[in-house]
């Protein structure tokens, strides 16, 4: 009996995590698999970009967690260098063109997982194809970015457009690397992720670390010298010379191949799936990673989320079901972190506008407390913020804001979205406790505890 044929489009996170856990429960002689990878690298840490762009993690050999070599000699043919081109449903075969050579050829496929990830946000600017114009989001555009660095002179001068995550850490890296940094963002703060208060920690942060924060202000043109290199960054109001321009505009799913093959899309454009990541109605097709919806567990939308968490986690869930056993992904909650500079920043959940855009009433609840004891040397403030629901207590959203050990306490909240636990039920966690690590009552309990006060004072 012949082998079946697993086609594989993507070689990052989501695609190789699927391959490697399909070949984990199948043998070559049961399972063949062909992997198409358009770029020279894979299974890589594109989150971790902006630390080696700083100069914190010295190789982007060190991002990477699987060569192709290394997937080969697991029984994975993987072509590099190859970008499928077309994507024939009813077939049951993809066109792929080796970009070196251009040739192009049809391989057929039993079943097929599109892991095609999501493409950087560009907008159609005068000047925004200019060199010294970089975006962040694959090993070469690192490369190329750490190249105009190099090569920058003059004042030093960088301008980071947008203030999402990826703007924030690459404001932080150029910082790093000596590099006087603007950041603007057409945003009224930078991290819309969370609500504008916190928002206004996340500015306060920057500036006091030395980055110019530019809000409320949306770019119209790249300004290039007559070489044709970046010279300033323009928005309606004002103009920011740049040696060096980093764009941060977020992402969109990459699924023109799914589009054009007819494949259900969901409002984002991305890729509609069940809970075992199977495409809507297509048995043989799975896809997962930055090109697909994700269900969120609070607000019971789908929504696009692009983090490598999800992807990993949606790779061994197709590979399990692709390879014969058994796997469901339920959903997400939305949780985030990130950092800049000494700032440490959070969240989960629903923020305000999340929340009535769901038609949800609620209360909040700010707190400002320390990361550990009070009287503990090193004691630095950090701020929480929790949503809870009208009547029920339901927890719906925290975010926090603050210095060394404050990020990582999102996960008390993370888990208990997923539990759809109340923040009085939150009140009686038993959380670990020592001064070293926090005060008695730990912030994100105290934050629960003014919560539940500001619920039943609602009556």
């Amino acid at each position: 009996m012949a082998a079946e044929r697993l086609v594989v489009i993507g070689g990052d996170a989501a695609g190789m995590s699927a391959a490697s856990q399909a070949r984990r429960l199948r043998t070559s002689d049961e399972l063949e698999i062909v992997a198409f990878e358009r770029s020279g690298f894979t299974s890589y840490s594109a989150c971790g970009i902006p630390y080696w762009v700083r100069g914190a993690v010295p190789r982007h050999e060190d991002l990477i967690a699987r060569t192709p070599k290394e997937h080969r000699e697991r029984g994975i043919d993987l072509r590099m260098g190859t970008e499928v081109t077309e994507l024939d449903v009813d077939g049951r075969r993809v066109r792929a063109r080796d970009l070196a050579s251009g040739a192009e050829e049809w391989t057929a496929y039993d079943k097929l997982v599109i892991a095609t990830g999501a493409r950087p946000l560009r907008p159609d600017l005068p000047g925004i194809d200019a060199p010294g114009v970089h975006g962040a989001q694959t090993i070469d555009d690192g490369r190329a970015l750490l190249e105009s660095l190099a090569a920058a002179g003059g004042e030093r001068r960088a301008v980071v457009v947008g203030g999402g995550y990826i703007g924030v850490e690459m404001a932080e890296a150029l910082l790093g690397r000596g590099f006087e940094v603007t950041l603007v963002t057409r945003g009224e703060q930078p991290m819309n992720s969370l609500d504008p208060d916190l928002g206004r920690l996340v500015t306060e942060a920057m500036e006091r670390s030395g980055i110019r924060v530019v809000t409320g202000a949306e770019v119209t043109e790249v300004l290039t010298h007559e070489s044709g290199r970046v010279r300033a960054v323009a928005t309606a109001s004002a103009t920011y010379p740049a040696d060096v321009v980093v764009l941060g505009l977020g992402v969109a799913p990459r699924t023109e191949l799914a589009r054009a093959a007819g494949l259900p899309l969901g409002p984002s454009g991305a890729l509609r799936t069940d809970a075992a990541m199977r495409v809507r109605g297509h048995e043989n097709i799975w896809a997962g990673g930055d090109c697909v919806e994700v269900l969120d567990l609070v607000s019971g939308r789908h929504r696009h989320i692009a983090l490598g968490t999800h992807a990993n986690k949606q790779g061994q869930v197709i590979g399990s079901n692709v390879g014969g056993g058994y796997g469901t992904f339920p959903g997400v909650v939305g949780t985030a972190v990130t950092k800049v500079c000494d700032t440490e920043i959070a969240r989960t959940g629903l923020t305000e506008a999340q929340a009535r855009e769901e038609g949800l009433r609620f209360v909040t609840a700010s707190i400002e407390s320390t990361n550990v004891a009070g009287y503990y040397p090193g004691a630095t403030l950090m701020t929480v913020k929790m949503l809870a629901e009208l009547r029920t207590g339901r927890l719906l959203g925290t975010q926090i804001v603050g210095g060394a050990g404050a990020a990582k306490r999102i996960d008390i909240a993370a888990v208990a979205l997923t539990a759809r636990m109340t923040v009085e039920q939150m009140t009686a966690l038993d959380l670990g406790y020592a001064p070293p690590f926090s005060s008695v009552w730990d912030p994100v309990l105290v934050a629960a505890r003014k919560a539940v006060s500001a619920v039943r004072a609602t009556g």
